[in-house]
């Protein structure tokens, strides 16, 4: 297999991954708190670092060149769970799935502030038009609209902003060392409202958080892989069968079926983060139109 394929093959198996993570914490947060599950998350992800970077080089991986923005990752990333996780509790995968995919629409708006890039009038209009399909997911004034909704945008534009702060760190540090300091700085992040909201796990409790753990790790392990083996357009559009896995998980797990509107503006979402995607791999002349 090729190394363009292989890491296609690794992109679709990471949405694997991270569906069975939301699938696992959405059942374990039917009792336990969502503080105690993202703890429990990044607790088993961070000793999984440990031990990748101890492979990779030992204490010598840990040096960084950005010690703020690996940080700044950290608290991200770990608000970007918690919100999900929040939302989680009260919305169907396939709506936070759904809603989730607007990262890369918040990426491309928010490049222009925090980046200076240029972006052309193409991919405005499919940024105006992914967020209007975010309305029609959210229907506002309606019986529809459910306040976690906002749970999920809050955790869309945080994962935005950790994929930007991602870029500039990408450049010098390792990819083991990001992955280190990211599940370090959550973890320690995700254990600061604990002593108010802890709740002691119990019997198959454990193996929940203890998997939602190793999925984080293996699934952001395998997003790694397949980024050094294939350039960022060609997996792109595989980034998005995880609406398909939502989809499946949630009624399979839960009895969960998204109504004729939630599909109509997921398959919105998705043509314009697609759309976004096919525009910046174009040729730098044409990138920015």
């Amino acid at each position: 297999m090729s190394p363009r394929m292989t890491g296609i093959a690794l992109m679709t198996a990471s949405m694997v991954v991270f569906t069975s993570l939301d699938s696992a914490a959405k059942h374990v947060m039917h009792d336990l708190s969502p503080a105690v599950a993202v703890f429990g998350r990044y607790a088993v992800a961070f000793l999984i670092s440990v031990a990748v970077l101890l492979r990779a080089g030992g204490p010598a991986m840990l040096i960084t060149g950005h010690p703020a923005l690996q940080g700044l990752r950290g608290v991200l990333l770990m608000l970007s769970t918690i919100l999900n996780f929040m939302a989680m509790r009260h919305l169907q995968l396939a709506q936070t799935a759904a809603i989730f995919f607007t990262i890369p629409l918040w990426v491309c708006a928010l490049s222009v502030p925090i980046l200076g890039e240029h972006v052309g009038w193409r991919r405005w209009a499919a940024v105006i038009t992914g967020f209007l399909g975010v309305l029609i997911i959210m229907r506002p004034g309606t019986d529809s609209f459910h306040w976690a909704m906002l749970l999920s945008i809050g955790s869309s534009f945080c994962g935005a902003v950790y994929n930007i702060v991602t870029r500039k760190v990408g450049a010098r540090d390792r990819a083991e060392t990001s992955l280190f300091y990211v599940s370090f700085v959550g973890a320690l992040a995700a254990a600061a409202p604990l002593p108010l909201l802890w709740q002691m796990p119990h019997g198959t409790q454990w193996g929940f958080l203890v998997f939602m753990g190793v999925a984080g790790a293996v699934g952001h392990f395998m997003l790694i892989q397949a980024h050094r083996l294939a350039p960022a357009s060609a997996l792109a559009p595989f980034l998005y069968t995880q609406i398909v896995w939502m989809i499946g998980a949630g009624f399979l797990f839960f009895g969960d079926v998204p109504d004729l509107w939630t599909l109509v503006g997921a398959a919105i979402v998705v043509a314009s983060g697609l759309v976004v995607f096919a525009r910046e791999a174009a040729a730098p002349g044409q990138a920015s139109v």
